[in-house]
């Protein structure tokens, strides 16, 4: 009686310690990553001074974001004792990188022209390239399940970029939606070549997160020197000197929010990271609506609701599937895990 009553004390005492973890990175990943958008927003939505300007410097935005993340993933491998060996060939960084880079610069630019909620749903489409280059590049198979999830996805976003005009009913597509579709495009290379590095090379999560920003550091050098951005930055700042306190928070908050990601994966797997991630980006959206007081019809919300069904019960679905092999072991085949915690989501 005694024993059975320790045990059971026990096993309250272990599901509350699980979750208060769960609830902590959970938090962890939201505060950090509605920080994110909030500054991101901030950043490059509003207007400085009296002469109006808009901050266009995105390369440079992208710089700060990939240094604070290569200096934090240099603090942790730091005081990390146990090193994993990493054999991922240089060619398959490089790659890597540069699409990591161009995912978070095109999705950036993309904010010159759509609002942030447009662009948070948007990217809130990445296991669409992940799959399609899963299927063609690495023959990858998929039950009518997944298709149909995509299916509502693209049913979504369809129905939010869809745009009634006087005399004529039809969708306006630009510049905007033409920079997030390549920003789609760049996450799903970037999950292919993540995907290759997994099964054929011997990694972890901190050494890739550090390979990947340095090459995307270096490259992004060298093209705000090649490009004259940097010195339209540099006079940008003296004008506007407060702008790298945002950036360096927002960046930051990023970082962090990548921390949290990785411990939720640890603890939990990656299914309920998904979750959780996918919430968070319901929330930013909802959180950007109301703060900025971006306009909004029925129309968009049917688009939204559309989006974030398919995209939580295709996690639900995956935790189902996946139960009888160690719960939360593998990663779901569409979720491209590893690129959402190694890459920012901007989300980036």
């Amino acid at each position: 009686m005694a024993g059975g009553t320790t045990l059971q004390l026990s096993s309250q005492q272990a599901w509350s310690q699980r979750a208060l973890n769960l609830l902590f990175c959970a938090s962890g990943i939201i505060i950090c990553y509605g920080a994110f958008s909030v500054f991101q927003e901030k950043i490059t939505q509003r207007l400085f001074g009296e002469k109006k300007e808009r901050f266009v410097y995105m390369q440079a935005l992208v710089f700060f974001q990939c240094a604070t993340n290569l200096l934090v993933a240099w603090y942790v491998l730091r005081r990390n004792k146990q090193k994993s060996p990493d054999n991922v060939p240089i060619h398959l960084y490089s790659m890597c990188s540069t699409s990591y880079f161009l995912a978070m610069l095109f999705s950036s630019y993309a904010l010159e022209w759509v609002n942030y909620p447009t662009q948070v749903l948007g990217k809130s489409c990445k296991p669409i390239p992940i799959m399609l280059f899963g299927v063609l590049f690495a023959h990858k198979r998929y039950g009518l399940r997944k298709y149909f999830y995509v299916l509502l996805i693209v049913t979504g976003m369809a129905i939010f970029l869809y745009k009634p005009q006087k005399g004529s009913v039809g969708f306006q597509f630009g510049s905007g939606e033409l920079f997030l579709c390549l920003s789609l495009a760049m996450d799903g290379f970037t999950g292919a070549v993540q995907d290759r590095i997994r099964h054929y090379h011997t990694t972890d999560k901190w050494t890739m997160m550090f390979s990947m920003n340095a090459f995307s550091s270096a490259f992004l050098a060298l093209i705000l020197l090649a490009s004259g951005e940097l010195f339209q930055f540099f006079r940008f700042v003296a004008a506007y000197p407060f702008i790298l306190q945002q950036m360096f928070l927002f960046s930051l908050s990023g970082a962090v929010g990548q921390c949290f990601i990785f411990k939720t994966v640890t603890d939990f797997g990656p299914l309920t990271c998904s979750i959780i991630t996918t919430l968070r980006k319901l929330f930013s959206l909802v959180f950007s609506i109301i703060i900025f007081s971006h306009p909004y019809t029925n129309r968009h919300v049917l688009g939204i609701i559309f989006v974030f069904a398919a995209l939580i019960l295709d996690a639900i679905d995956s935790r189902k599937s996946h139960g009888k092999a160690k719960g939360d072991e593998k990663p779901p085949a569409k979720d491209g895990l590893l690129q959402e915690a190694t890459a920012q989501e901007k989300e980036n």
